[in-house]
C-alpha cells in the first residue's frame, strides 16, 4: 500500500493485485490490534540481515519521515513512553489500514482482490504477470511486496517466493521469528497461562547471545511472550546447526544473588516452623513455588528450620538461573515475522530494484530482512515501500 500510494504520487498508473478478498488483513493483527506502526528507537541494530542494505534503506526513509508521511495522510499518533512505540492515536489498527485505502482511492490506485499472481514473465520492457483466473496484466514495472510465511491464516503463504524464484532470484531458507518457543518439561501444564517478570538469557557454553527483559507468558508447551519472542532466530540457528539451545531464567530480576541470598536467609530464620513452600509465599507466584523447589531438589512440604547451606546455594540458583532446554519454536500459524527470504546480495539497495531483472522491485518481508518486536517490521514495510514506490515510478 505504502509503495502504491508513493508510486501514484508520482504520476504512476497503479494497479494492486491482492491474493485475498481485501487488502491489509495482516496490518490489522498488529500490534495486538493497535499497529505498532514505528518505534523511537529506531536503528538498525534491531534488524537482522545485511547491515549496510537495512542502513541504506532506513537512511532515505526512516523514522521522521514515516511519521510526516502518515501525517500528510492524516494519521495522528502516540508515542508508548516506556517503550518508544508509536501507535495511531485511536489505537486502533483499522485507523491505519482506513488512511492508506483512503489515500489509495483518492490516487486512484485500482485495487483487484480475490488475484493471486501465478506466474511474472519479463518480456522485453514490459512484464506478463499472470493472474490464477487466468487474466494476463501487463505492466511496465512490477513490485513484489507479497510477505513471508508468518501467519498464513492472515495472507502470508509464501507464495512471492515462488515468483521472485521463477525470475531467477535466490531465496535464504525461511524460518518462523517472533514466534513462542517450545519445550518439553513436566510442569508446563501446571504453569499453563502464568505471566511474570523475568530476564531471560539465551546462551552458547557461557557467552551470552542476547539478554531481553519483561512480561513472559508460559504455555502448555513452551514459553511466550516479547522477551522469548525475541529469541526464537537465535534458537533456529542453534538447531540448524544440530545443537540444544538453553534458556536461562532469572525469575527475580532486578535483585543480586547477595540480594536473593538475604532474602531467603532471613525468611527461614523467621519462619523456622513453616514449610519452605509457605515462606515463599509474597516472593514469588504461588504457582511457581512448588515447581522451583522441586527443581532446585527441595520438598516443598520441608521445615525452614531444616535447609542447609547447600539447600540455599541450590534455591537461589533455581530462581536467578532456572536453565530450560529449548527443543524449538511453534509453526508458521503462530509466527509474526518471517526470517530468511529474497537475499539481498541481489537486490540494489538505493532502490530496491533487482540487480538481475531491470523493472523488479522488492519491498517489505520477502526480502531477506527482519526486525525485533517494537514496530521494527513495520517500519520496514514503510520505509522499502516508499523507496521502492518512488524508484518504480520514475521513467529512465
Amino acid at each position: 500500500m505504502m509503495a502504491a500510494i508513493i508510486a501514484a504520487e508520482q504520476g504512476a498508473v497503479v494497479q494492486v493485485l491482492e491474493r485475498l478478498p481485501r487488502v491489509g488483513k495482516k496490518l490489522l493483527a498488529t500490534g495486538n490490534g493497535r499497529c505498532n506502526l514505528s518505534n523511537q528507537d529506531m536503528t538498525a541494530d534491531h534488524y537482522h540481515g545485511d547491515t549496510e542494505f537495512i542502513q541504506s534503506v532506513l537512511s532515505q526513509f526512516g523514522f521522521k519521515e514515516t511519521l510526516q508521511q502518515f501525517e500528510q495522510l492524516g494519521l495522528s499518533w502516540i508515542a508508548e513512553p516506556e517503550t518508544r512505540r508509536i501507535y495511531p492515536r485511536s489505537l486502533q489498527a483499522s485507523s491505519v489500514l482506513d488512511i492508506l485505502r483512503t489515500a489509495m482511492k483518492h490516487r486512484d490506485i485500482k485495487e483487484t482482490c480475490d488475484a493471486p499472481v501465478k506466474q511474472i514473465q519479463k518480456t522485453d520492457n514490459s512484464f506478463q504477470v499472470l493472474l490464477g483466473s487466468g487474466e494476463t496484466i501487463r505492466a511496465g514495472r512490477v513490485i513484489l511486496t507479497a510477505g513471508g510465511r508468518a501467519s498464513p491464516n492472515l495472507g502470508s503463504n509464501g507464495s512471492g517466493y515462488k515468483l521472485a524464484e521463477q525470475l531467477g532470484h535466490t531465496i535464504r531458507p525461511t524460518k518462523p521469528a517472533v514466534v513462542q518457543l517450545t519445550w518439553k518439561q513436566d510442569f508446563s501444564k501446571r504453569l499453563k497461562g502464568l505471566k511474570v517478570q523475568a530476564a531471560i538469557a539465551l546462551k552458547n557454553d557461557e557467552q551470552i547471545l542476547r539478554t531481553e527483559t519483561g512480561e513472559i507468558h508460559f504455555t502448555d508447551n513452551g514459553l511466550s511472550g516479547i522477551p522469548a519472542l525475541q529469541m526464537a532466530r537465535l534458537v533456529h540457528e542453534f538447531l540448524d546447526k544440530g545443537q540444544t539451545p538453553v534458556l536461562h531464567i532469572n525469575l527475580l530480576p532486578g535483585l543480586t544473588h547477595e540480594d536473593v541470598r538475604k532474602e531467603l536467609v532471613n525468611r527461614i530464620h523467621r519462619f523456622p516452623r513453616q514449610s519452605i513452600q509457605e515462606s515463599m509465599i509474597s516472593l514469588l507466584h504461588k504457582r511457581l513455588i512448588p515447581v522451583l523447589l522441586n527443581k532446585a531438589g527441595i520438598e516443598p512440604g520441608s521445615v525452614c528450620s531444616k535447609m542447609t547451606e547447600m539447600d540455599i546455594k541450590s534455591l537461589i540458583i533455581t530462581y536467578t538461573d532456572l536453565q530450560i532446554p529449548v527443543t524449538g519454536t511453534r509453526s508458521w500459524s503462530s509466527a509474526q515475522v518471517t526470517s530468511g527470504g529474497v537475499i539481498t546480495d541481489e537486490v540494489n539497495s538505493n532502490t530496491l530494484e533487482s540487480k538481475l531483472v531491470p523493472g523488479l522491485y522488492f519491498a517489505g518481508e520477502i526480502l531477506d530482512v527482519d526486525g525485533d518486536c517494537g514496530g521494527y517490521n513495520l517500519q520496514w514495510a514503510w520505509s522499502s515501500g516508499w523507496i521502492a514506490g518512488k524508484s518504480a515510478a520514475i521513467i529512465s
